[in-house]
């Protein structure tokens, strides 16, 4: 979650991104593969020339599969190093703890100074110079995230360190033993732990500054091309469309299941729970920016710090926190799995059904190279080069490379290139055996206000672009070159299949790509 995302004012742009973009397009992937029930490559056999949008979808659920795991695999180091009498995270002076480390400097602060060696040390104390080279002050989980076998904020690509490589192996292996019965718990318990971890932050001295920033509005943020362009990827990461895995799962759908309650339910649920959840973070990140006398904004950097950092430094605070640091790591874990196997199942119905007669009997080969491609590429994300990496592989394989593809699928694709929004209702309606209400919400959301929200937030994102960076760390000019080729590797699949679509075909472009229905 980035620093943009952490504003109220974010709100409104995520809600509008939901409404106009999120829930059609949403709904859109249900339907499509609902009705043709194949994945999400061979489904655009109603429309070859637009085909490529199925390989894209494909190729960044493959990239993503490469470093998802890798964040289940913190969860699982995690959660049983969460089996001690006192978390690990919970004090200073262990040997990853630097001179910066203190569980409260709110004092400190107020005196212009910092911590040092556990003890509080202004200008006076050790002279101008010496004060400019000393650090803000860090929390324990905050620094046992960085040092203690996770990754570091070392350099791209600068040196190796020992790799989690048996437990990506045990993950891995662990989609051979799931089981449907764990849905439940898997739906379920977060809420739960939630519930738990908020009840308790709100007691906590500092929360309510938390959740203040949570829920004050910073309206100067409305007019930032950045906070809209946050709004509409975090969307599309919540509600997973464009990855191809709703229409590969929504192929296994029956033909006359309700895929519009589904697409009701699924998009306000998730983004409601989303919202729930930020009340239990920001009301722990709050005590913990009380705790280190800084301000709320400056208490953890973005990615996966809210997960490791934050809520860490609130567990470790909880009465039997081992108990409770052991259960949020597994809801963790749990849900996290839920995401892996589908990412997984996405890339092996794609091949399997673009070519059944060679892979549909041999499902488990398809699914052991994904594995293997994945986790020898994952093996990059356990060095100690793995916090850059993984944040270069989120920002561009993640986000741009669905991003983009997102606003040509939404309008050419999808609502034009297949049948048209029109044919397509009717295709709906002979699913459900009713006109999804209201007919004409669907038809101008998918002809004009999605593509046009996607394409004028692309524009002013790409023009507010900024290089790259973690923290402190600055990319380098190449390592922002390499990110970008992520990001094109799944775009140039649309023109490209659409070219070679084009030249296999004889006659007028007209004739070989007319109304496929």
């Amino acid at each position: 979650m980035s620093t943009s995302e952490l504003e109220c004012a974010f709100l409104i742009p995520y809600t509008v991104s939901l409404l106009v973009a999120g829930l059609p397009i949403f709904f859109m992937e249900l339907a499509f593969g609902q009705y043709a029930s194949l994945g999400p490559v061979t489904i655009w056999k109603v429309a070859p020339l637009f085909q490529g949008t199925g390989y894209a979808m494909v190729v960044v659920s493959f990239l993503l599969g490469m470093y998802y795991n890798v964040l289940n695999g913190y969860s699982f180091f995690y959660m049983f190093h969460s089996f001690h009498w006192e978390l690990p995270w919970s004090t200073c002076g262990n040997d990853w703890n630097s001179a910066a480390c203190s569980l409260s400097s709110n004092n400190c602060t107020a005196m212009n100074g910092t911590i040092y060696n556990g003890t509080c040390v202004t200008a006076d104390d050790v002279g101008d110079d010496v004060f400019a080279t000393l650090g803000k002050p860090k929390s324990p989980s905050e620094e046992y995230f960085q040092h203690r076998n996770t990754y570091t904020r070392t350099p791209v690509f600068h040196r190796q360190s020992p790799c989690l490589s048996k437990m990506k192996r045990i993950l891995e292996g662990a989609t051979s033993v799931w089981h449907f019965h764990a849905t439940y718990f898997t739906a379920l318990f977060p809420y739960f732990v939630l519930t738990v971890l908020l009840v308790r932050g709100v007691t906590l001295p500092g929360s309510g500054n938390g959740l203040m920033f949570y829920l004050y509005p910073k309206w100067e943020y409305l007019l930032t091309a950045k906070v809209w362009g946050d709004a509409a990827v975090q969307i599309f990461f919540d509600l997973s469309p464009c990855w191809g895995g709703l229409i590969a799962l929504a192929s296994y759908n029956k033909f006359h299941n309700n895929c519009l309650r589904d697409a009701l339910v699924v998009s306000f649920g998730n983004c409601l729970t989303s919202v729930y959840a930020g009340f239990a973070i920001f009301s722990l990140v709050g005590y913990m920016a009380y705790e280190l006398g800084v301000d709320v904004e400056n208490v953890v950097a973005k990615g996966p710090g809210l997960a490791f950092i934050a809520y860490p430094a609130g567990l470790a605070r909880l009465p039997g926190a081992p108990i409770f640091a052991v259960l949020f790591f597994m809801m963790l874990l749990s849900l996290g799995l839920g995401t892996q196997f589908t990412i997984v199942e996405t890339v092996v119905t794609a091949v399997t059904d673009e070519y059944p007669k060679l892979f549909r009997k041999r499902k488990w080969l398809i699914l052991g190279i994904v594995c293997i491609i994945s986790y020898l590429v994952g093996l990059v994300f356990c060095t100690n080069t793995a916090c850059t990496v993984l944040t270069s592989f989120d920002n561009y394989a993640r986000t741009f490379a669905r991003y983009c593809p997102s606003r040509y699928r939404s309008n050419d694709s999808e609502s034009h290139g297949f049948t048209g929004a029109d044919r397509f209702l009717e295709n709906i309606a002979h699913m459900l055996g009713y006109d999804p209400w209201p007919r004409l919400f669907w038809k101008i959301i998918w002809k004009w206000a999605c593509p046009i929200l996607l394409t004028v937030i692309l524009i002013f994102t790409l023009y507010d672009f900024d290089t790259l960076k973690y923290g402190e760390y600055d990319y380098p000019s190449w390592a922002d070159g390499i990110g970008w080729v992520l990001s094109v590797i799944s775009i140039l699949f649309i023109p490209l299949i659409a070219v070679i679509a084009i030249c296999k075909e004889e006659g007028s472009l007209l004739t070989s790509y007319g109304v496929a229905y």
